[in-house]
């Protein structure tokens, strides 16, 4: 059974909450219940943290025994070089994800320090780009 982490970054914790107009009303927590249901064939884990260094430190803790990892980094997206440091340090495929379309916002969500460092971008399909992401995994 492959092993998959997905880490969401810094307010992701209020999904359902925060900005529904771009973000949903659903939570992260429940959306992660239908992810396990819909791809029973993986032992999908999660990992939350609005910390930078924390993040890293997960990064590091499973990117040489897991399958494969999705990470929304949130703003860290467009200003964490260390977190894009730690994804090419590991050997665990990376795929980022966003929910929203950041094209279509402001221009500094434009540029992402780890997309060039991951095995894909996955961008503006609400919630459903994790489980695209999932479906590469496969």
């Amino acid at each position: 059974m492959k092993k998959i982490l997905i880490i969401n970054g810094p307010n992701l914790n209020l999904l359902g909450k925060r900005e529904p107009e771009v973000y949903g009303t659903l939570t992260f927590e429940a959306y992660f219940e239908t992810l396990k249901l819909k791809f029973p064939e993986f032992q999908l884990e999660y990992y939350q943290s609005n910390v930078e260094g924390l993040l890293i430190d997960k990064i590091h803790e499973v990117g040489f025994s897991f399958d494969g990892i999705l990470i929304n980094a949130g703003a860290y997206t467009h200003t964490s070089i260390a977190i894009a440091d730690a994804i090419r340090a590991i050997t665990t495929p990376v795929i980022e994800v966003h929910i929203s379309n950041v094209f279509s916002r402001e221009e500094f969500r434009h540029h992402s320090f780890l997309s060039a460092a991951c095995k894909a971008c996955i961008v503006g399909f609400g919630l459903h780009s994790y489980s695209l992401a999932l479906e590469s995994f496969r």
